[in-house]
């Protein structure tokens, strides 16, 4: 079959690489893609992912069977029910399913309505109204822009003044444009973070391996939030009968819920959870395969991705039997300098070779004169995976600098959590 990917990040590297290893897979598209991808597809880079039409023909001339959508963006556009609607499968949910991650206050009031454990939560379009509410409340919180800000959207104030000042920023000066129209002020939760991505076809329910992130950009959890500076699975924190928690209590509502409302829910539903000491709570629900935890999930899937895409598509996932790799996996985001503010770019590449069950995914790559260049914040995830988490880990950071550019930068504490109990 003919597989088309969309997208050009680490996730869709990650993506197309599983992908590849299918003996189902003929032919596999990448729209627009990175180098990484074009080393083992075939990168389309002269149709814009916007132009739901030129993709569709793209599709049919190239007789593509299955198309696979890696970021929300093109999800929230609607790209999947303009391929549907042109006779042409496609693994990802429609826009007025992904609003589940494209609204947050749709995704606050649609846990509200399903019962899905969640922070406490109030939505404002108002400054004035938002402000008042900060004076009544007696408890830390988090502001968060309503729609899609590239990871960016997410404020965690100290003090009143601070509140304030982040509500102007959204509301009044916006600084996330039209995702800031609304803003959701919540309750701040304590605990650890876990991501528990799920294969859905609208009915059935298929988790992943558990995963945990690292947001912050240095050791220790210090500095800047990021889309993410490394992860690893499984997240021995989350037992077994947390995962039955989550089934019973996030992931199943959740699906039912979208099918009761009439948007079926297909593709990757990934819930962001905070252990808190009063059991699980949903910080947020995303509409596709995490990045960076996407690049150590997949090393792990047994499973034929394909068979489990087209499983979710047609409908039958309950027939499928998703199973794992024992081990763990972790990749390590290799950074520009000066991310995530100011990213350089620009910075020549050298690579060297790596060891089996190791790979480098392409963030924020291109090609220029010959040359791999960096061209983005996030540039590569060297991904490990091994026996157990310690080997995998070890595996990672050995091998690190036979990926070398001016100014990269690392965390040197990845899965140290799982490490260290």
């Amino acid at each position: 079959m003919n597989v088309l990917i969309i997208g050009s990040g680490g996730r869709e590297h990650a993506i197309t690489w599983k992908v590849c290893q299918s003996p189902k897979a003929d032919k596999v598209f990448v729209l627009p893609g990175n180098p990484g991808t074009g080393q083992i597809a075939t990168n389309v880079d002269d149709v814009s992912v916007e132009d739901h039409g030129a993709v569709a023909s793209f599709c049919k001339i190239n007789h593509v069977d299955l198309v696979i959508i890696g970021p929300e963006a093109p999800l929230a556009a609607g790209l999947a029910d303009s391929l549907s609607g042109a006779g042409i499968r496609c693994f990802g949910p429609s826009q007025a399913a992904a609003r589940i991650e494209a609204s947050k206050s749709f995704a606050k009031d649609f846990m509200a309505r399903h019962h899905i454990p969640t922070a406490k939560y109030a939505t404002f379009s108002s400054y004035n109204e938002a402000a008042r509410f900060l004076e009544s409340v007696d408890y830390p919180i988090v502001i968060k822009a309503s729609g899609l800000a590239a990871g960016k959207g997410v404020i965690l104030p100290d003090t009143l003044d601070e509140a304030k000042s982040a509500l102007a920023d959204i509301l009044v000066k916006k600084v996330f444009g039209e995702a800031g129209a609304e803003v959701i002020i919540e309750e701040r939760m304590t605990g650890q973070e876990v991501s528990l991505m799920a294969f859905t076809d609208g009915r059935s329910v298929k988790p992943m391996i558990p995963a945990q992130d690292h947001k912050r950009i240095f050791d220790g959890d210090k500095g800047a939030n990021t889309g993410g500076m490394g992860a690893y699975a499984p997240a021995p924190i989350f037992t077994s009968e947390m995962m039955n928690e989550a089934m019973e209590n996030v992931l199943q509502p959740a699906v039912r819920g979208m099918k009761s409302e009439g948007n079926p829910f297909v593709g990757i539903l990934y819930a962001g959870l905070m252990l808190t000491p009063n059991g699980l709570r949903v910080l947020e629900f995303n509409c596709r395969f995490g990045d960076p935890e996407t690049q150590v999930a997949l090393p792990l899937l047994e499973t034929d991705l394909l068979d489990v895409a087209e499983a979710c598509v047609n409908g039958n996932l309950a027939d499928i039997d998703a199973r794992w790799k024992s081990g763990a996996a972790v990749c390590v985001v290799l950074a520009s300098r000066g991310y995530p503010e100011k990213a350089e770019n620009g910075k020549v590449v050298t690579f060297g070779e790596l060891p089996e069950n190791m790979v480098c995914f392409h963030a924020g790559t291109k090609m220029e004169n010959g040359n791999i260049i960096t061209a983005g914040g996030r540039v590569f995830g060297l991904t490990a995976w091994a026996e157990d988490i310690k080997t995998a880990v070890h595996n990672a950071y050995a091998n690190i600098e036979k990926i070398s550019f001016d100014g990269v930068q690392y965390r040197k504490d990845i899965a140290g959590k799982a490490l260290n109990g």
